[in-house]
């Protein structure tokens, strides 16, 4: 059929609104990808083997399961295990937190990967001489590393946000309705008559959110290397 402009804009409106859902657990993906990504990278940097080695093979365990795999050994396995270890059923939780949990398991490896890249890049000069200024060992690393690593981190952190943005779209398989579950479904509404505007509608939603997430990051970017 003959592409029509008129349901290309029909759609994109109707899309757009879902784009909230996408927000929320990319959002939600990276602050728990950052919090045990840190932890991860900790390990890694350890010289204690135990935790050292249990960061490597989480790592490379993890990087080798395809997301939309992981996705459903969570969606399955994850209400079983919980169900067997406490007796509690969430079996019929939303959607969106089996989306959550997956994607942040896969964030927090490359982000361990980012954050220990970003500390082994900082002079550790730099923090024995804020030792020797008098600075208690938790100071040193809030105000002297932290800052830096931030700033090394930043570019690498955007594009695993727009990472999470996309990968995030597999949840249309076990039925969580975002940007791409809502383009699905109307395709389907529509036995297929408009598929190419409904997923050019998708495409443009998902480029505009890149657009606006890498100014947002250039701005942080510039604001944090402010002094440097």
């Amino acid at each position: 059929m003959r592409f029509q402009i008129q349901y290309l804009f029909k759609y994109f409106f109707k899309i757009l609104p879902y784009l909230k859902v996408t927000i929320e657990y990319a959002g939600l993906s990276l602050l728990f990808g950052l919090i045990f990504g840190s932890i991860l990278a900790t390990f890694k940097l350890q010289k204690n083997k135990v935790l050292k080695y249990f960061g490597v093979v989480y790592t490379a365990i993890f990087r080798s399961v395809p997301p939309v795999v992981l996705l459903f050994l969570v969606y399955y396995g994850l209400p079983q295990l919980v169900l067997n270890l406490f007796g509690i059923d969430i079996q019929n939780e939303e959607k969106i937190l089996y989306v959550i949990i997956t994607i942040s398991i896969l964030s927090m490896v490359s982000l361990s990967e980012v954050i220990r890249s970003a500390y082994i890049s900082i002079d550790k000069g730099q923090y024995e001489a804020a030792i020797s200024t008098g600075l208690l060992p938790v100071q040193a690393m809030i105000r002297i590393v932290i800052p830096q690593m931030i700033y090394v981190a930043l570019p690498s952190i955007g594009n695993i946000v727009i990472y999470l943005i996309k990968e995030g779209s597999l949840g249309f398989t076990i039925g969580l309705v975002d940007v791409f579950g809502k383009a699905n479904s109307l395709n389907q509404n529509s036995y297929s008559n408009y598929i190419l505007e409904i997923y050019v509608a998708l495409a443009l939603i998902y480029w505009f959110s890149s657009i606006i997430l890498e100014r947002a990051l250039k701005l942080i970017e510039k604001r944090v290397s402010f002094g440097r």
